[in-house]
């Protein structure tokens, strides 16, 4: 059955041009009025955390390169239908995706699944007339991705921002409105991207404030609104709810999830999936809490920034003792990233000091200057907490720190380099049950994930030895 589910994509030709603080800040100025969902192309974690401020929900993530097409609907349906609005930030360029293919992976790509107007929005500061040449070439570049307005951001003035109307529109794109360069819509980055909303709740609300303020000013919200509504009907039959657990009368499977300023990169959807194989969650500090959770049956450790907060990881002691134990109690642990680093012996911070951390691992995490990002091809390389040697997954590598004296023995993955040219190579670690390692997974690409996990982890807690 179809249904009106009001939906924009906010775009750009290229990142840097502003589509970030456009999309916070549209989320920011509507949900005065509508319940909106912010969702975010692609594998990024922290402007999903800005979209989460501005409108009050965990916002999601879509990406057509880890999911299949009918997923990422599904997961776009579920999080779109109960709203008024739904506000899609794009990643890179609108057509950039994973390679040179521009419907793998880009926001084009999630354009045409969702059938989804898009909204451009070009860095103005120095072009005039060449904007309008920018505009046309991204319009008929790809004709089945509907590009339906645009915002000029950068603005020079008043006279700027009349050419630039005079000139796009004169190509048939309404011109949705022209922001200024405005100093106060920034906010800082460092190696793995923006500063983080809850290392700076303050200035993330004035930031959200000022954004709120320059949209609603200089943006035809109406239009926008407008736009939005008009997007064709999406058939909700695709909307199919995937059967929960059945926990036969006994209580959930609780599994606990680091969650603080340092370990801070999740995907929603995750946690979705553990709660639809009956899993309960339960988040937990391993910058300031004493103990773990009560009863939980698995811990998981996804990514961030456990590099700055060496000191403070390595003073909570007790912590770190928990986390031993747990591990030579057999408890399953899941670790992606940051978590890997806190489970090595240490992290050597910039200045040489090394800080212990829980020990689990072999080895020792420092910092290095060559940033290792892109997507993953893997298979699992032996049995162990997401399922048979041999299953393929497809995953996400961010990082700016490089794992010293790790073994080699024991790999959780096997690592299949895009176009079968090199060699394929081993990746993290996967031994008992304990599975770590740098590459980050969206369990929404095989359910099986989540139910594995959630399996291991109940069959500890009953004693059963797997």
């Amino acid at each position: 059955m179809p249904s009106n589910v009001p939906r924009l994509i906010i775009a750009a030709p290229s990142s840097g041009s502003g589509k970030t603080t456009v999309a916070a800040g549209l989320m920011a100025a509507f949900v005065q009025h509508l319940r909106v969902q912010g969702f975010k192309v692609g594998p990024d974690y922290i402007d999903p955390m800005y979209h989460a401020a501005a409108t009050g929900c965990p916002a999601r993530n879509l990406d057509a390169w880890m999911l299949p097409p009918a997923v990422v609907r599904r997961n776009f349906l579920r999080a779109a239908a109960p709203v008024q609005l739904s506000l899609i930030e794009g990643v890179m360029g609108l057509f950039d995706g994973f390679g040179a293919d521009p419907l793998e992976g880009s926001t084009a790509h999630i354009a045409q699944l969702l059938d989804a107007p898009v909204v451009l929005v070009v860095d103005c500061a120095r072009m005039s007339v060449s904007a309008a040449a920018v505009v046309h070439g991204f319009h008929t570049f790809m004709p089945k991705v509907n590009i339906a307005g645009v915002i000029c951001n950068y603005v020079g003035g008043e006279r700027h921002a009349a050419w630039l109307r005079e000139v796009i529109e004169r190509y048939g794109l309404p011109v949705l409105g022209c922001l200024p360069n405005l100093p106060n819509l920034t906010v800082p980055d460092r190696h793995l991207g923006l500063l983080t909303v809850a290392e700076r709740p303050q200035e993330t609300r004035r930031f959200l404030a000022a954004a709120r303020e320059a949209m609603a000013h200089y943006l035809n919200l109406d239009q926008l609104l407008a736009l939005a509504q008009a997007a064709p009907p999406l058939p909700l039959d695709e909307l199919e709810d995937i059967t929960p657990f059945v926990t036969g009368g006994h209580p959930p499977t609780r599994i606990g999830v680091a969650r603080d300023e340092a370990f801070c990169f999740y995907y929603e959807d995750n946690f979705d999936a553990l709660r639809r194989q009956g899993a309960e969650i339960l988040y937990f500090s391993p910058l300031h809490d004493a103990a773990l959770p009560d009863g939980v049956a698995g811990l998981y450790f996804g990514g961030g920034y456990p590099e700055l907060y060496a000191e403070p990881l390595s003073a909570n002691a007790v912590m770190r003792a928990a986390v031993a134990e747990a591990h030579r109690q057999g408890m399953p642990i899941y670790a992606e990233c940051g978590g890997l680093m806190y489970l090595t012996e240490a992290i050597r911070a910039p200045d040489g000091r090394l800080w212990p951390m829980t020990g689990l691992l072999p080895g020792h995490c420092r910092l290095s200057e060559r940033l290792t990002m892109g997507y993953r091809e893997v298979a699992l390389a032996r049995d162990g907490l997401l399922g048979e040697t041999g299953r393929r997954l497809r995953g996400h590598e961010f990082h700016y720190s490089d794992w010293e004296n790790h073994p080699t023995d024991c790999p959780a993955y096997e690592v299949h380099p895009h176009g079968g040219r090199e060699t394929p190579y081993p990746e993290g670690i996967a031994r008992r049950n304990l599975h770590a390692s740098y590459i980050h997974v969206h369990f929404g690409q095989d359910e099986r994930l989540a139910a594995n996990l959630v399996n291991r982890c109940r069959a500890w807690q009953a004693g059963v030895t797997v």
